[in-house]
C-alpha cells in the first residue's frame, strides 16, 4: 500500500475515534490431501453476530497488516493459499457508516475508497491463490473484498448477500462495479447492483449466489468451513477445475446498462445520482480495466459521500434500524399487559388482514365479530386461506397451519367473543358515531384490563372514548395498507389514554414486528395529513386549470414509487376523499376538498387513469367530469407550490407536538408511504432545496444531520 494511502487511511481512522475495529486473525493449518500448509484470516470484531463485522479506517489497517504477513510467507513459498472467513453467522457487511457520516473533506472520503481497494487487491496480487469463504452475512465491502479472490465458497444457510450502495446513495466502491460484471457478466452484474439495491435493498440467499456464479462452490451451513477447505485443497492439487463461463463483452453488455438506466430512470426519475454513476462505471468495465475502474469508483464514492444523498441514505438507515427499535414517547415497557387473547370487531378484509397478522406474530386465540354471520364466515375463511398458501409456499409446516387455523374463531356475539380478550381493535366503517356505538357495546362485555384499540386513519382517539367509563383504556393503533407489508403503526394516545394501554399498545406493535411510532391525537396523526396536504395541492392546481400531465410531472424530481394520482387510485378515491373532508373540517384554510375529486367519487369511478395501453393515461369519462379554471402552472411552480404546503404542513405539526421531532415524521413516510430512503424521508430534501428556510424561516433538522457536517 502507498505511504500517502497508508497516511490517509491513519488520518481517516483520528477523525473516526469511535470505530468498533475488526481484527483480522491468521491462523495456519494443513489442508487435507496432504495439499500444503494454508493461511486462513479471520474476520471478527470481538462481538456476537448481532454486532456484524465492519470496515472502518482501523479493520482496513487490520487487514493489511495480516496480508503483509501472509504476502511475505507466500513470497518465501510457506504457504500454499490464503483464505478469508468470517465469524459466526457474519462473513461481513462494508463499510462502517458511522464513520462515513464523520467524514467532512474530500480528501477524506477519497481516502477511504483509496484505501479499501490498495488493501482488497493485495487479495489478487499475492503469490499463491486465493480463496473467499462466505458463511453467514456478506454486504457491501463485505461482498467486495470476496471478489478480489481467486475463488469463493457460500454456505447454503447465508441468509443475506447484497451490494446495498445505491439503495444508500452510494456506489460498490472497493471493487464492486468493475469486478462483479467481469466475473457474471453486465446483465447479472447490473441485477444485483442497481435493480436489487433499488427494489428496497432485496437480498439474496447462498444458493442464488452461487446460481449467479459469483460463488464457485457450495456447501451445507453445518460443516461449511471443513467441506470448504476440502474443495480448496482438491482446487490446489488440480482436482476440481473450476471454470466460469466466458462474459459477453459485446452488445449484451450495453443492453444490460441500457436496461440499468431504465430501471433506475423508473424508481428515482433521475432524483438520485448514485445508479446512475454506478452505470457509469459498469459500462467504462466492458474494457476489462480493472484499475480504471477502481480509480472511477474512488472518485463517485467521494463525490457520492460528500453530497447530500448518502447522508439521507445513512439519516434513513439510522431511523429504520436504531430510531424504530427506540420510539420516542414511548412509556416504561414494564407497565406493559400480557395480551393471551385478541379481539376484532369487523370481518372485512382490513380486519381480516389484522386478525392474520396477530394471529400470526403474537400465536394467541384471536376471535372476529361483525353484524351477520355471513361476514364471520368470510373473515375466518380468508384467514384460512392466507395459512394454506403459507403451508403451500413451506413458509410453515402442517402442524403450525392446523395450530394457527385451530387459533381464529368468529362469533356474532360480542359477550361470547370477547369477555376473556385482552386487546380489542376496531376496523369497522369510518364514521364516528359507529366507532363509539362499537367501543360502547366492547366495553360492557370486555374485562377491566383489556385495552381497546382503533385502526382508524383520522378520526378523533379522544372523541372516540368521550363516552367510556374508562376512556384511558383507549388508544389508537393506526396500520397502513396492504398490513402484511408496510411496517409502520402510529399509536396514537388519546386525551385520558393511561401509560398502561400505551406501554401494552408499544409491546404488541413490537412482538407484530412493526415500527411503532407515538403521534398525538391530532386530525388524520402524521403520514394520512402530509400525503392529504400533497394531494390536495395538486389537486388545488388541477382544479385551477393545470393540466393533469403537468401536475403529475412535475413531482417525478422527488423520485417517489408512484406518482400521486396512481397512489391515488391505490388508496381509492372514495378514502382519500373521506380524509381531505375531515381534514378541512379541523382546518379549513388549509385543507380544501376537490369538487373534481367528489365528482369522481360519486361517479363510482376508481381512479383518474385507465391502462388499455400497459401504461396510465387519463380515463375520458374522468376527463369528461373535470372542470377546470384558467390558470395554468409550469411544473416548476406546480412543485413549488406543493413542497411549501409540505413544508408549511410538517413545520405546524412539529409546533402542535403532533411527534417528538422532525425524524419521527421522515420515519412514518418512509415506512407507512414508501417515501424514498435516498432522500431521507421528507425533511432532509426540503432542506437541501431550500424550501424549509422558504416557508418557515429555519431547517428542520440540524447541521450534520442528514447533510455534511459543517
Amino acid at each position: 500500500m502507498s505511504t500517502t494511502t497508508a497516511e490517509l487511511l491513519k488520518g481517516a481512522a483520528e477523525l473516526f475515534p469511535d470505530e468498533v475495529v475488526t481484527s483480522a486473525h491468521v491462523r495456519h493449518l494443513d489442508l487435507p490431501f496432504g495439499a500444503g500448509r494454508f493461511a486462513l484470516i479471520t474476520l471478527d470484531n470481538g462481538f456476537d453476530h448481532t454486532k456484524p463485522t465492519t470496515f472502518g479506517p482501523g479493520s482496513l489497517a487490520n487487514l493489511n497488516a495480516a496480508l503483509d504477513q501472509v504476502e511475505k510467507e507466500a513470497a518465501d513459498g510457506e504457504i500454499v493459499g490464503v483464505g478469508l472467513t468470517g465469524k459466526p453467522f457474519i462473513f461481513a457487511v462494508g463499510a462502517d457508516l458511522k464513520g462515513v457520516e464523520l467524514l467532512k473533506k474530500h480528501e477524506d472520503a477519497l481516502a477511504i475508497g483509496k484505501g479499501g481497494h490498495e488493501v482488497f487487491k493485495r487479495l489478487s496480487g499475492l503469490a499463491v491463490p486465493t480463496f473467499a469463504y462466505y458463511n453467514g452475512a456478506a454486504m457491501g465491502g463485505g461482498v467486495e473484498v470476496g471478489l478480489h479472490c481467486s475463488y469463493r465458497t457460500v454456505s447454503k444457510a447465508l441468509p443475506a448477500f447484497s451490494l446495498p450502495e445505491v439503495f444508500l446513495g452510494l456506489v460498490p466502491g472497493w471493487g464492486g462495479c468493475a469486478l462483479l460484471p467481469n466475473l457474471i457478466g453486465a446483465d447479472k452484474a447490473v441485477s444485483v447492483i442497481i435493480e436489487n439495491s433499488l427494489n428496497q435493498n432485496k437480498q439474496l440467499k447462498g444458493q442464488q449466489v452461487f446460481d449467479l456464479g459469483i460463488a464457485d462452490a457450495i456447501f451445507e451451513g453445518a460443516d461449511f468451513l471443513e467441506q470448504s477447505l476440502i474443495w480448496t485443497a482438491q482446487v490446489l492439487k488440480g482436482d476440481v477445475t473450476v471454470e466460469r463461463p466466458e462474459v459477453d463483452r459485446g452488445e449484451a453488455w450495453d443492453q444490460a446498462v441500457a436496461k440499468g438506466r431504465f430501471i433506475a430512470d423508473d424508481k428515482v426519475h433521475g432524483a438520485a445520482p448514485a445508479a446512475y454513476r454506478a452505470l457509469d462505471i459498469i459500462a467504462a468495465a466492458k474494457s476489462g480495466d480493472l484499475q480504471a475502474g477502481f480509480d472511477a469508483e474512488d472518485q463517485a464514492l467521494a463525490d457520492l459521500i460528500m453530497g447530500g444523498e448518502l447522508r439521507a441514505g445513512i439519516y434513513s438507515f439510522n431511523l429504520v434500524q436504531k430510531r424504530a427499535k427506540r420510539p420516542a414517547g414511548a412509556p416504561d415497557k414494564n407497565l406493559a399487559r400480557p395480551v393471551t387473547k385478541v379481539g376484532v370487531v369487523g370481518a372485512g378484509l382490513m380486519a381480516s388482514q389484522l386478525a392474520l397478522l396477530f394471529l400470526r406474530r403474537l400465536e394467541v386465540p384471536v376471535v372476529l365479530t361483525d353484524i351477520d354471520q355471513e361476514r364471520i364466515d368470510k373473515g375466518v375463511g380468508y384467514v384460512h386461506g392466507e395459512i394454506d398458501k403459507l403451508l403451500g409456499k413451506g413458509r410453515i409446516n402442517q402442524d403450525k397451519a392446523n395450530r394457527l387455523k385451530a387459533l381464529v374463531t368468529g362469533v356474532l356475539d360480542k359477550a361470547e367473543g370477547f369477555a376473556d380478550a385482552d386487546f380489542i381493535i376496531e376496523a369497522v366503517f369510518e364514521e364516528i358515531g359507529v366507532k363509539q356505538q362499537v367501543f360502547a357495546e366492547v366495553e360492557a362485555v370486555a374485562p377491566a384490563h383489556a385495552i381497546l384499540a382503533t385502526n382508524t386513519s383520522s378520526l378523533s382517539v379522544t372523541e372516540m372514548a368521550s363516552k367510556l367509563q374508562h376512556p384511558e383504556r383507549v388508544v389508537g393503533f393506526h396500520f397502513f395498507n396492504p398490513v402484511a407489508i408496510l411496517p409502520l403503526l402510529e399509536i396514537v394516545r388519546g386525551e385520558k389514554t393511561d401509560d398502561a394501554a400505551l406501554a401494552t399498545a408499544f409491546g404488541v406493535a413490537k412482538k407484530l414486528k412493526k415500527t411503532a411510532v407515538l403521534t398525538k391525537d391530532a386530525p388524520a396523526f402524521v403520514v394520512n395529513r402530509i400525503l392529504t396536504r400533497f394531494m390536495g395541492e395538486i389537486q388545488n392546481v388541477i382544479d385551477e386549470g393545470t393540466p393533469v400531465e403537468v401536475a403529475e410531472k412535475a413531482i417525478e424530481p422527488l423520485g417517489l414509487p408512484m406518482s400521486p394520482l396512481v397512489l391515488l387510485e391505490l388508496v381509492g378515491p372514495a378514502i382519500g376523499l373521506h380524509v381531505s373532508e375531515t381534514l378541512n373540517r379541523a382546518f379549513p384554510d388549509r385543507f380544501k376538498v376537490s369538487p373534481n375529486l367528489k365528482a369522481v367519487v360519486e361517479a363510482g369511478k376508481r381512479g383518474f387513469y385507465v391502462y388499455d395501453s400497459g401504461k396510465p393515461e387519463l380515463d375520458p369519462e374522468v376527463a369528461a367530469l373535470l372542470k377546470q379554471g384558467d390558470s395554468v402552472l409550469t411544473e416548476t411552480q406546480v412543485r413549488d407550490r406543493v413542497l411549501d404546503a409540505v413544508a408549511e404542513e410538517i413545520g405546524i405539526m412539529l409546533d402542535e407536538g403532533v411527534v417528538a421531532e422532525a425524524q419521527d415524521i421522515d420515519l412514518c413516510l418512509i415506512t407507512g408511504a414508501g417515501w424514498p430512503f435516498h432522500l431521507g424521508g421528507i425533511t432532509p430534501y426540503l432542506d437541501r432545496e431550500g424550501v424549509s428556510e422558504r416557508v418557515t424561516g429555519k431547517k428542520f433538522l440540524a447541521p450534520g444531520v442528514a447533510s455534511v457536517p459543517a
